[in-house]
């Protein structure tokens, strides 16, 4: 374990000596690199290790003012004194993927509502905080891209569509002209029916450690105009199913 991760880790459905155990015998794998805050580069295909912390917005800037935001694997947030929580994925690189977190014992709103994806040490990389819940609106659905350069991870960004998937439909509110959510009372962690488990859907940018360029964000670009739910049926129940899908 980094010494520096002090993230409390005991929520979620990820312990990364499962993935290692799990994962080091996958063909194709050459990257054995399983700890988030690690340093690694990849090419197509290899698994990559990155987490997603869940706290307030504020609990992701080190000085009172909010402008220099650390990596949630920097200790000096000490993001495990604040409750945060943690979960840890190993996609593919450069695989379009749908990631899931269950939301049936978990209520963002619960530990700050917002999240920062992660990945790195000394090369610490970390997206802007993304909202995702609090005790009126939850957001369902979210893009994230991975960017690349000769193979180490440069960025995490947040991409957005603006509402366009959901403008018109009454089950959802445009949250400052850029996320469609829903109101956090309909969900069932709050009494409601609607299954509101975050959805991420995940893509590649930039190039490998080969200079292979990475190509599923533009793929994903170029999809954006269908609904790609069809491709995840284990997630037939979700949100997205229940509500148009919005994906």
């Amino acid at each position: 374990m980094a010494a520096t991760m002090t993230i409390h880790m005991s929520l979620l459905f990820t312990i990364l000596a499962v993935i290692s155990s799990l994962l080091a015998v996958e063909s194709g794998d050459t990257n054995h690199i399983y700890w988030p805050c690690s340093d690694t580069t990849v090419q197509r295909s290899d698994g990559f290790t990155f987490a997603i912390a869940f706290a307030s917005r504020t609990a992701f800037f080190f000085n009172n003012n909010n402008s220099l935001q650390l990596s949630p694997c920097d200790s000096r947030l000490a993001l495990s004194n604040q409750g945060s929580q943690i979960s840890v994925f190993r996609p593919k690189v450069d695989e379009i993927s749908l990631l899931t977190i269950n939301t049936s014992s978990f209520s963002p709103d619960n530990y700050g509502g917002y999240m920062v994806a992660f990945a790195g040490r000394k090369y610490a990389a970390r997206s802007l905080p993304a909202f995702v819940a609090n005790s009126t609106y939850t957001v369902t659905s979210f893009t994230l891209v991975l960017e690349f350069k000769k193979g180490r991870l440069q960025n995490l960004y947040w991409k957005r569509d603006g509402c366009a998937k959901c403008t018109g439909n009454n089950n959802f509110v445009c949250l400052n002209n850029q996320d469609c959510a829903i109101r956090t009372s309909n969900c069932k962690n709050h009494g409601g029916s609607v299954d509101c488990s975050l959805g991420i859907q995940l893509a590649f940018s930039g190039t490998d450690k080969h200079f292979a360029v990475l190509n599923s964000w533009y793929e994903v670009e170029n999809l954006r105009q269908y609904s790609l739910f069809g491709l995840y049926a284990n997630l037939r129940d979700s949100l997205t199913s229940q509500y148009s899908k919005i994906f």
